[in-house]
């Protein structure tokens, strides 16, 4: 099959577009035919973009672990889904992933494709989506009428959790570059803040200087942006970050609980997203498709200050 791989830690320089062997296919895995895989450009930067679940080196290594395609064939132990299916979902992270013509996939990471839109679509959710589901409802427990703050209003997980937000019922704030206020706004969001606005800037105003008693702050940036979320939230309030581990004691010594997760798959909350999709509440953002011979052009795209939403690799019309 044709596949694109890693064949060393590093940037976009090290992936090649080339042959690549059939992938194994395990007790519980269904191999899929892939039509279109979502990327993160931050995954060349992960350790099990290059190495198993022990620990061992996987080099060369494929990378895109959100996977939109059609069953191809199953192991004997699948009853789940039938050949031919159209599925979508989120692959193991310290396993190949599905830049490629073919992915071996555990089945629960699995769920019917929604219907109604093109892989293409759908692989830009699996990852992002059930990030924002799992940060507002499994961790936070947002519920109708709090106030939530979405840093990175834009992005690929952002876009989707604005969504989400107004979806449960809550009163939804977000920050986003000034390119991109109107549309975060268009996503559902009651307020959008420009995250580059400084105390000089008028009439704008930093964020931490213009808000309070938020209910939950879900933080996609890290870095000072968390640093300062915590001025923002009311007592006992929860920030979720998905950059990295919180400090010990900084939640703490704040008054507010602190949250840092990584995401995994779960067949219920796709199957639940899919019927957001279906519904018309929730749809996703594409920043850019390129296909999957230009995979190493799409890594460097998405180190820049792209368009809003997820970058798509399209493996087969």
């Amino acid at each position: 099959m044709k596949a694109v791989r890693t064949h060393g830690r590093g940037g976009p320089e090290q992936i090649f577009f080339e042959d690549a062997p059939l992938p194994e296919v395990r007790s519980g895995d269904v191999l899929v035919q892939v039509r279109a895989t979502g990327i993160t450009p931050a995954e060349l930067t992960w350790d099990e973009t290059y190495q198993n679940a022990d620990g061992t080196p996987r080099i060369p290594g494929i990378p895109g672990h959100e996977i939109s395609g059609i069953v191809e064939r199953m192991a004997d132990d699948v009853t789940d889904f039938r050949i031919g299916d159209e599925v979508y979902g989120l692959a193991d992270f310290p396993r190949d992933g599905a830049a490629a013509e073919f992915a071996a996939v555990r089945a629960v990471n699995l769920a019917l494709k929604p219907r109604g839109i093109p892989h293409t679509q759908a692989a830009a959710l699996p990852l992002s989506a059930l990030t924002a589901w799992q940060a507002l409802f499994e961790h936070a427990h947002l519920a109708a009428g709090q106030n939530v703050l979405v840093h990175g209003g834009a992005g690929g997980v952002g876009s989707l959790a604005v969504q989400l937000a107004r979806w449960r019922g809550a009163r939804v704030l977000a920050t986003a570059s000034s390119r991109d206020m109107a549309f975060v706004q268009s996503l559902g969001a009651d307020v959008v803040i420009d995250y580059h606005a400084t105390p000089f800037d008028h009439p704008a105003t930093p964020f931490e200087d213009t808000l309070r008693d938020i209910d939950l702050v879900l933080d996609t940036i890290g870095g000072e942006t968390r640093r300062l979320s915590w001025r923002v939230l009311r007592k006992g309030g929860v920030l979720v970050t998905l950059v990295s581990p919180i400090p010990t004691g900084e939640a703490e010594q704040n008054g507010a609980r602190g949250i840092f997760f990584i995401v995994s798959g779960n067949r219920g909350q796709l199957d639940q997203i899919s019927a957001l999709v279906e519904g018309g509440n929730l749809r996703p953002v594409i920043a850019e498709v390129f296909p999957l011979s230009r995979a190493r052009e799409a890594f460097e795209y998405g180190r820049g200050n792209h368009a809003p939403g997820k970058i798509v690799l399209q493996v087969a019309s």
